[in-house]
């Protein structure tokens, strides 16, 4: 009943895989190259001022985003190191004050 039923080994085809050949592509020749090709920086002076504008802007904005990142994490690095310092000294009177109870007694 609980027997598992296998089948026969002879049941199995293996797959046959034919490459089949690749289409014969006529390529047109490349044109010949130009003699100095602009560079990136020469086609930002001839856009529109908008443009410019518009990058400009985008780039103050990153450089501000990146900069609030950057202060909201030294803040919070701050705001760590006062917190264990203000318990360290807190800890540090408890201590203090029960070592003198001791003393007296």
């Amino acid at each position: 009943m609980f027997k598992p039923q296998y089948p026969r080994p002879d049941t199995y085809a293996p797959a046959t895989i034919r490459p089949t050949p690749a289409p014969v592509e006529h390529s047109v020749p490349a044109p010949a190259p130009a003699a100095a090709a602009p560079s990136a920086v020469a086609g930002l002076g001839r856009q529109s001022p908008g443009t410019l504008l518009a990058l400009a802007a985008g780039g103050v904005a990153g450089v501000l985003a990146l900069a609030s990142v950057a202060v909201s994490l030294l803040l919070a690095v701050a705001v760590t190191a006062v917190a264990l310092s203000v318990s360290s000294v807190v800890l540090l009177f408890l201590v203090r004050a029960l070592r003198q109870e001791f003393k007296g007694r």
